[in-house]
């Protein structure tokens, strides 16, 4: 992990190609996948689930988030709790790594058919980084229901309030990199998985991966010196 990688990075990222993204064995210890949600096609899907095989979701910025309205899930599991009781209990609270998940709702968006093929899944990203982009400057709630149903396959994950001040997630990590290279702060993000393990793909696989497609492998600490106070 040289100078170089943020560099490298940044300019992958604004070619719409991956790159990976480590957080730290403090938290998840796994590596995602990461690419411009603006720049995601379907080969892009099939790539995740081939290479990475985890869950495919969109990070988006917090104040994409704001200006959609859009809850945490855990919001929305206390605000319906007294009705359905079984999901106060299930709430996500106190996780091995974090204090709670980032995920929000699932969406498709309304031109797909199933919503889960590649070609479905991409555009639906693809939409998001759209209607995220004009979410940027104000509410555009309708605009959001308009293009959009739920649930859907592909999960949102809005990024803490502060950012990376607050949370060093995967999440918060790759909407940064969006930022960071001038880009709509939304990504697509997939978790690396060993079919040799059954477990996250280790941080020595992930680099030999990344050597092999031309990628390069970020950490936390050059992201986070990079964002500075973002």
């Amino acid at each position: 992990m040289g100078g170089d990688n943020i560099a490298k990075g940044l300019q992958l990222l604004r070619q719409g190609k991956f790159v990976l993204v480590y957080d730290s064995p403090e938290r998840e210890n796994e590596v995602d996948m990461v690419v411009a949600a603006e720049h995601v096609e379907p080969w892009h899907i099939a790539r995740m689930r081939k290479d990475a095989g985890g869950l495919i979701c969109a990070a988006i910025h917090p104040l994409i988030a704001k200006n959609l309205s859009l809850p945490y899930l855990d919001e929305i599991y206390v605000a319906v709790s007294r009705t359905y009781p079984l999901l106060d209990g299930l709430r996500s609270l106190r996780l091995p790594y974090d204090e709670r998940s980032a995920f929000s709702i699932t969406v498709n968006s309304r031109a797909t058919r199933t919503g889960v093929t590649d070609e479905d899944r991409s555009r639906t990203i693809r939409e998001l980084a759209e209607v995220g982009r004009l979410a940027l400057d104000g509410p555009v709630w309708e605009e959001f229901v308009r293009r959009f149903r739920s649930p859907g396959h592909v999960p949102i994950l809005p990024a803490a309030p502060k950012m990376l001040r607050e949370r060093k997630g995967h999440t918060e990590l790759s909407v940064a990199l969006m930022q960071l290279a001038g880009l709509t702060p939304v990504a697509a993000i997939c978790e690396m998985l060993d079919d040799r393990t059954y477990a996250a793909m280790s941080l020595e696989r992930a680099l030999e991966y990344a050597e092999r497609e031309g990628y390069v492998l970020l950490s936390t600490e050059e992201i986070v010196r990079e964002w500075g106070e973002g």
